[in-house]
């Protein structure tokens, strides 16, 4: 069981696909990943997305792997010309990479030894020292070299991946959320004491987000947080102010 003394573990992810940033093909991964992270206590700090060019992905692996306990990457290690993630990530630590003999036993229990074209063999290309990471939909595996976990850009196969990799990961201290239905109040009614609020509570962040619902427009203030105590004593002062501005007492 974790606490709010447990270690901080972070996480990055690095979404690699021209077509993601030319808006042809929507990412569902991040989402994916930051419910995952949030669920079991990682901090994700950062998101990056990449084109398909070796120089950006190899100094985008290097800065947030060093930075961060985890980084996950989607995208990019599939048969084509334009899958280069596996050998960017090689670069980025100085491996050599090359087909892999339990790579290719995996892709062998989906395609004829006949049918395991130079093509479908990219797919089984891993950087030497990485494990593997099972691919239980359509077999070509990811793999996980140092801190790096490499997956697919799928989303159903990514998720396959995230599931077969999060009994491995260190976990930390969930963050805790609780909500405050501010209403119509706008906020520029409240900025000014929530920021002195967010001031006095170390630890707990606060924050707020206007929506439009079927009734209209509303605000919702979130306060988070690793400790129990220190989230209920803020979520009790913002409650007070949202009450007090309600009722039209002055803040």
């Amino acid at each position: 069981m974790t606490s709010p003394t447990s270690p901080t573990i972070t996480a990055a992810i690095l979404v690699i696909g021209d077509e993601i940033l030319s808006g042809r093909t929507k990412d569902r991964n991040i989402g994916t990943i930051a419910d995952y992270c949030t669920a079991v206590g990682i901090d994700l700090r950062q998101v990056r997305i990449v084109p398909d060019e070796a120089e950006e992905i190899v100094e985008a692996v290097n800065t947030l792997r060093t930075r961060y306990t985890y980084l996950f990457t989607t995208g990019g290690i599939g048969p084509t010309h334009d899958d280069i993630t596996a050998d960017c990530v090689a670069a980025a630590f100085g491996v050599t990479i090359d087909v892999d003999p339990r790579a290719k036993a995996m892709l062998l229990e989906r395609h004829k030894p006949e049918d395991l074209n130079e093509a479908r063999l990219r797919m089984a290309r891993i950087p030497a020292g990485a494990d593997l990471i099972a691919n239980p939909i359509s077999k070509a595996p990811g793999f996980r070299i140092g801190n790096v976990f490499v997956m697919a850009g799928v989303p159903a196969i990514m998720q396959a991946m995230l599931d077969e990799i999060g009994p491995t990961l260190e976990t930390g201290a969930r963050v805790l959320s609780e909500t405050i239905e501010a209403g119509n109040l706008p906020e520029g009614n409240y900025a000014s004491a929530l920021a002195e609020i967010a001031k006095v509570h170390d630890g707990v962040s606060i924050g707020s987000y206007p929506s439009m619902t079927q009734q209209g427009f509303a605000n919702r203030i979130v306060v988070r947080g690793k400790d129990a105590e220190a989230v209920a004593r803020a979520k009790a002062d913002v409650h007070s102010l949202v009450a007090r501005l309600k009722d039209g007492t002055v803040a």
